[in-house]
């Protein structure tokens, strides 16, 4: 044996056992958070919360996980019930989901013509101007839908296109 294949054996065995005693220390056990919801139940409730603030509330009442149950329509087109309230300008039922702990985002904070917030992510980040939300309707949608004029004039100085 030559003395290379010796070395690259010996570091290789170390890098080996280094990583066997370091993963324990990374690795994470996931608890147990119960059943998955039924995926027909958050279809339901996803559709809901496009326009039917009490189908919405009762749903949520019985089911709390649904706040922020995400819904696949396929081919990446993912959507919560915020989203689906936010793309058809739907305040009182953006409002009611925040109220139960939804997760604002972009396209809601867009909606209820939160500028500040538009502003922040425009300064972080210009390319947001353009970023797809469900269904693949921009931001400046998501401001039409909201009657959020201020939000559609600043989202067109950044090159938005209505």
């Amino acid at each position: 044996m030559n003395r290379r294949l010796v070395l690259k054996a010996g570091a290789l065995t170390g890098v080996g056992i280094a990583v066997g005693a370091i993963r324990p220390l990374f690795a994470q056990t996931i608890p147990d958070r119960g059943p998955r919801l039924d995926m027909e139940l958050v279809k339901e409730f996803v559709i809901a919360a496009h326009g039917d603030l009490e189908k919405t509330t009762k749903m949520l009442e019985a089911q709390p996980a649904l706040v922020n149950a995400t819904w696949d329509w396929g081919g990446g087109d993912w959507e919560t019930g915020l989203g689906g309230a936010s793309h058809m300008g739907n305040r009182a039922i953006a409002e009611h989901l925040l109220s139960k702990g939804a997760r604002m985002d972009v396209f809601c904070a867009t909606m209820l013509g939160k500028i500040e917030i538009v502003k922040t992510f425009l300064a972080d980040d210009p390319k947001i101007i353009d970023l797809p939300g469900p269904h693949r309707i921009p931001l400046i949608r998501h401001a039409i839908a909201g009657k959020q004029d201020a939000v559609v004039e600043l989202l067109k100085t950044h090159g938005a296109k209505a």
